[in-house]
């Protein structure tokens, strides 16, 4: 009797990394997974040269500043090209997220229900929520690797800056990334339980972060208490914080929210499937 709740936990574990390398292998022999990835870099390092050396790049208007204080003429107000570089840069990414994300969770389901896999997994011992937890550290993973070569790109950027940066703001402003991203992909997968549509899947979760996204502009139109409330759920005021290099524990605890709230609904949708089948 001591040792059924370990053997359970253990079996629990072995499933769900055995869901996570499936789901994971599956995003690395799929063509797809990488044009997206492609067309991320791509555009990743385009707005990396453009925020650095472009025209009105932050290089630009430093040496612009240099020069008027050379002339005698009044400066802008300084700034930290380091910190400003960067904020902007990983603020971006999150931007360029928004639209990634939706078709790498598009299909976290839907693939199951168009394979006839879905109705095993409803009916079988295991959690759903261990499912749905599987899935979600696959395409958190994935995604993860798309970020890397570009942060890597970023902190060589950084290195030859004087003074030299230090590594907590910019480590900092890409765990928030993160952790936006897997919220995001947590309410993608419920979206791609209730539909065996990758396109129908695609858009309306496309539509569920745009919402998520505007709800710091919707809030400052609402007065006092409500508006508050509504400026706390907005991933984008959260989202900031971490690019700035600040630490809140309520952007943490909100982010983390949404995870376990992506987890559980998708666990009850396939849990609901299972009720309809019987």
């Amino acid at each position: 009797m001591t040792n059924a709740n370990p053997n359970l936990n253990n079996l629990i574990f072995k499933n769900i990394l055995a869901i996570y390398q499936r789901e994971l292998q599956s995003y690395f022999t799929s063509p797809l997974s990488y044009v997206i990835a492609a067309v991320f870099w791509l555009l990743g390092g385009f707005f990396l040269v453009a925020i650095l050396l472009g025209p009105q790049g932050l290089i630009a208007q430093s040496a612009m500043a240099d020069q008027a204080a050379q002339m005698g003429m009044a400066p802008p107000p300084p700034f930290d090209v380091a910190y400003e570089f960067n904020k902007a840069y990983v603020g971006l990414l999150g931007s360029l997220s928004m639209f990634v994300l939706p078709m790498l969770s598009m299909g976290l389901y839907t693939d199951e229900r168009k394979q006839g896999t879905l109705e095993l997994l409803a009916t079988s011992p295991l959690p759903n929520w261990a499912v749905a937890l599987g899935k979600l550290l696959a395409v958190v993973t994935f995604y993860i690797g798309m970020v890397l070569p570009l942060m890597v790109s970023q902190s060589v950027a950084l290195g030859a800056a004087t003074p030299a940066v230090g590594s907590g703001g910019f480590v900092l402003s890409y765990v928030g990334l993160v952790l936006m991203a897997a919220s995001l992909l947590a309410l993608g997968m419920f979206v791609s339980s209730l539909t065996d549509s990758t396109v129908l899947a695609a858009i309306m979760t496309f539509a569920l972060i745009l919402l998520l996204w505007l709800v710091d502009a919707v809030a400052q139109g609402l007065p006092g208490a409500l508006g508050e409330a509504f400026s706390h759920l907005s991933l984008l005021r959260h989202f900031t914080t971490f690019t700035e290099g600040v630490f809140d524990s309520s952007s943490l605890v909100l982010f983390l929210s949404f995870i376990v709230l992506g987890i559980f609904l998708t666990a009850q949708s396939v849990e609901a499937l299972r009720f309809q089948r019987s």
